[in-house]
């Protein structure tokens, strides 16, 4: 059982400058996260989908005990979240793989570390490049791989620890769209045979929808969940039917659009108005492509 609870979170920054003056002394307060409560239920797969800037990353460090809230608390079968752990394996947009170590090499690091013996090492290293398709390039460096096998490696680094929860930041964002789809199934896959409870960065709606259980919505800046949305469709149709193209997916897809658009349009007038130093990326609307993104216009919701 890991469930996962997030209460009354919050979370902001001192920024040099207020908008009005350029005095580098002149300091005022982002408010980046704000009265975040959120329930992941054991062996759910939640999306956290929001505009640029909301605080989606900032709130999967603090589960990850990478940071501290201002404000709140975050439980893990009860227990607070007080600093990094074995329970929790983390997978970044980049890969942070090791350029010296082979691929079976980097998923042993947190092996090592743990003072597993050589031979153990290896024999889970190996079951879990298996796992997520690697069989054969154990021995492959990263400059040897793919942009897509190195983010195979990092999942796999992250589930040698076979940690109870998945926190996964955006892991398929740098990748191209077919290597994209590709890992999207894998995940779902692995997600099935491991049992894990996994929250998942995104700025893709598409993405969004074929992964997740449910779908949290952020609003922009200070980041709230405005609502949770249900993915009725179960991971067997996604896996074995073009799910894309169903009435049901493309329904779900346009309740997710109508409800993230006013927060996409409100984070792009924040970040027109709000200082430089105050805004280092300009808000950015959820990807909407899609090879079946214009079937929108033919059924309705």
């Amino acid at each position: 059982m890991t469930e996962i609870r997030a209460v009354n979170i919050g979370k902001s920054y001192k920024i040099r400058g207020n908008g009005n003056s350029e005095d580098p002394e002149v300091s005022s307060e982002l408010i980046a996260l704000e009265q975040i409560n959120l329930h992941v239920q054991t062996g759910e797969f939640l999306v956290i989908i929001g505009p640029s800037g909301c605080g989606k990353s900032t709130f999967l460090d603090m589960v990850g005990g990478l940071s501290q809230p201002d404000k709140g608390e975050i439980f893990i079968d009860g227990k607070q979240v007080k600093g990094p752990g074995l329970d929790r394996g983390i997978v970044f947009q980049q890969y942070a793989l090791f350029p010296w170590r082979t691929a079976q090499e980097n998923v042993e690091v947190g092996l090592e570390a743990q003072k597993i013996e050589k031979d153990k090492r290896h024999a889970i290293s190996k079951d879990y490049l298996s796992l997520v398709g690697l069989t054969g390039f154990e021995n492959r460096y990263p400059y040897e791989l793919s942009g897509g096998m190195k983010q195979r490696v990092a999942i796999a680094r992250a589930l040698a620890l076979n940690p109870d929860v998945l926190l996964m930041d955006e892991p398929f964002a740098a990748l191209d769209a077919q290597t994209r789809e590709i890992l999207q199934r894998d995940l779902l896959r692995i997600k099935d045979e491991t049992k894990k409870t996994v929250i998942f960065i995104t700025h893709s709606i598409d993405e969004a929808v074929f992964l997740a259980d449910r779908v949290a919505v952020m609003t922009a800046r200070p980041g709230k969940i405005k609502e949770i949305v249900e993915i009725p469709i179960s991971h067997k149709q996604r896996l074995e039917e073009d799910v894309q193209s169903t009435e049901e997916y493309v329904r779900v897809r346009h309740i997710l659009w109508a409800t993230l658009k006013d927060e996409v349009d409100k984070a792009q007038e924040l970040c027109r108005a709000c200082p430089v130093t105050a805004c280092s990326e300009r808000a950015s609307a959820p990807s909407l492509t899609s090879p079946n993104a214009g079937a929108l216009k033919k059924i309705k919701a």
